[in-house]
Order: C-alpha cells, then sequence, then structure tokens
C-alpha cells in the first residue's frame, strides 16, 4: 500500500491577503477590464489579432517573493488562455502579456529608510523573473518625498545591476520547473480564474464595479494586512520587528523648491497668449457636444485640442461639466 505524499507546509499556507487581491482583483480586475474593452471592440468590427498586439497592462510587486513571481507567470497563462479561448485570437503576439511593473510603495517604510534599497531590489527581482517587460523601482526616502537624485540613481542603479551583473535576463522563464513555483502558480491561477468567473456570474465587469465588489474586496484586504501587521504576524522589519530608537533620517530628503510652480505658472500663461484663443474655444465646445452622445469616439477632438495648446485641466474641466466628478462610494 501506497503512503499517502507528504503534506507540504508552504503551500498550505494562506496567499497573503492584499497579494492575492493583487492578483484576483486587481490582475482579476484587469483581465476583466482587458476582455470587455476587447469585446466592445470586436463588437466594432476590429478583429482582435488587428489590435491585441498593442495592449499593455501595469502590476505592482509586492514582498513575497516566489508569491509574485507567480502571480506573474499566472496572469501571463490567463491572459493567454482569454485571449484565444474567448476572442479567437491566433497570432502569438495576441496572446502575449506585455506588462510594466512597479515596485511596491505600500512596502516601504519611514523607519530605517536604507532598508527599502534592499525591498525594491527583491521586488524588482521578482518582477523580472515573472517575465516584466519594463520596470519602475521606487526611491529608498518615497516614504518621506518624492525622490532625492540620490535616491533614484540608486533605484536606477538597481535595475541596471539586476540587468548587466545577476545575467537573469538570458533565460526565458528561469524558474520555470520549480516544484514550488510551478505549484504557487497553478494555485494562483485557479483562484484568479474563480474569481473571474464569479464576476462573470455578476453580470460583468461593470456590473461587479457598480455594486463595489473590487473595492470591497481590495478594503477587506487591506484592512486584514493591517491588522496582521499590527499583531506582529506580518514581520516589517524597522516597524513591528528590529525595531530601533527612531531618529531623524541618515539620508537628503527631496523639498521641492517654490521656484517650481512660479516657472510653471508663467510658461502655462506664455502658452495661453501665444495659441489661437478662437480655436480652443470652438474645439472645447465640440468636446463638450461629443461628450453628450456616448457613441461618439472622443479621442479625435481631444487629440486636436492639444495640438492646440489646451492644457489638460481646460479639457477636464469641460468633461467634468457633462459627467460631474467620481465620488468613491464607501464600503466596509
Amino acid at each position: 500500500m501506497n503512503a499517502a505524499p507528504a503534506r507540504d507546509p508552504y503551500l498550505e499556507l494562506p496567499l497573503d491577503g492584499v497579494r492575492l487581491i493583487e492578483a484576483s482583483a486587481g490582475t482579476g480586475k484587469t483581465f476583466t477590464l482587458a476582455t470587455l474593452v476587447t469585446r466592445l471592440v470586436v463588437e466594432r468590427g476590429l478583429g482582435v489579432d488587428e489590435f491585441a498586439p498593442r495592449l499593455a497592462f501595469y502590476f505592482v510587486a509586492q514582498a513575497d517573493f516566489f508569491e509574485e513571481v507567480a502571480k506573474f507567470r499566472a496572469a501571463r497563462r490567463i491572459y493567454a488562455r482569454l485571449m484565444k479561448e474567448r476572442f479567437g485570437a491566433t497570432k502569438a503576439e495576441s496572446m502575449r502579456l506585455r506588462f510594466h511593473c512597479q515596485t511596491a510603495a505600500a512596502t516601504l517604510t519611514k523607519a530605517q529608510p536604507v532598508n527599502n534599497i534592499i525591498r525594491t531590489a527583491l521586488q524588482a527581482l521578482s518582477a523580472v523573473l515573472g517575465g516584466a517587460q519594463s520596470l519602475h523601482t521606487n526611491g529608498m526616502d518615497e516614504a518621506y518625498a518624492i525622490p532625492s537624485e540620490e535616491a533614484m540613481k540608486i533605484a536606477l542603479r538597481t535595475q541596471q545591476v539586476i540587468a548587466l551583473e545577476t545575467n537573469v535576463t538570458s533565460v526565458v522563464d528561469p524558474l520555470g520547473g520549480s516544484y514550488y513555483v510551478e505549484a504557487l502558480t497553478n494555485r494562483v491561477e485557479a483562484e484568479v480564474m474563480a474569481i473571474l468567473a464569479k464576476v462573470d456570474a455578476m453580470g460583468g465587469t461593470i456590473k461587479a464595479i457598480e455594486e463595489g465588489f473590487f473595492q470591497r474586496e481590495i478594503a477587506d484586504s487591506a484592512y486584514d494586512f493591517a491588522r496582521r501587521k499590527a499583531a506582529g504576524e506580518a514581520a516589517v522589519i524597522g516597524v513591528n520587528v528590529l525595531v530601533e530608537p527612531s531618529e531623524p533620517p541618515a539620508i537628503p530628503i527631496h523639498k521641492v523648491d517654490p521656484a517650481v510652480e512660479a516657472r510653471q505658472i508663467r510658461r502655462l500663461t506664455e502658452v495661453r497668449r501665444r495659441r489661437d484663443r478662437a480655436l480652443v474655444d470652438r474645439l472645447l465646445e465640440r468636446l463638450e457636444r461629443e461628450a453628450r452622445e456616448p457613441a461618439t469616439n472622443l479621442m479625435p477632438v481631444t487629440i486636436e485640442l492639444v495640438r492646440a495648446r489646451a492644457s489638460l485641466g481646460e479639457i477636464a474641466a469641460r468633461l467634468r461639466k457633462i459627467w460631474g466628478s467620481y465620488i468613491e462610494r464607501p464600503v466596509f
């Protein structure tokens, strides 16, 4: 009689709430929105292989190294399946998930800020190993202010060390075949597909957004993580473990020069003085008129407005006049 397979304590651990939501209500929301957009475009008569190769996405690399790698690998699998099975894509480029990844600013701490360099490096490496095409690495001082010159250079050098010294970019899917990574990838994929099925059962992405599904899931996850961090269950060095006496940071903190605001106002004033005011007014009126028609494509008139040197604020203000401003509905 064969013995029962040994239980794996690592795979029995629950996926971290914040990262699971990013893999489900984050990646899942991305994919449901993507499938919604794809369906609408296809319904208008454009073949999926004509535009899908140009689609790109944006993800965040959180702190759990292997789970993040698995998340990105699962995302690539799911996207390929959706594009092929739901929309009949035939080109490999249409089924390729192109994504940009940013390291997680929410994981950075004001306590012991130099530790943020290490956090960022590991998160960036997980994105690379998971298949990211482009990358943004956060500055070590972002828990205080926008990055200083030194922090930005270290963030850049972090990417360059990974790209030029580690040799990890010379292999496609370098962790593929690892028992743990493959099993975790399968698990993330299954849980994301279950959430996508739930969204479908709810009536689709728009319905799920209107009912607060994504917001509620993310809020619940964020609360759970905050609770575990406060209880010391989720270790954050310098915050709830290995805490040191609080001292002013031994790093330069960027301070915005007030002259920047004045300079930008002068530039905007000069642009407005030199542009064709009558043309801008006509285009803004056209934008308002076309915005009242749900079926009208606003991109052509928006491009014309930009070329006529209308400001982003002017364009947004005119659309706000028609549509109002979005106010998030609290979900608890």
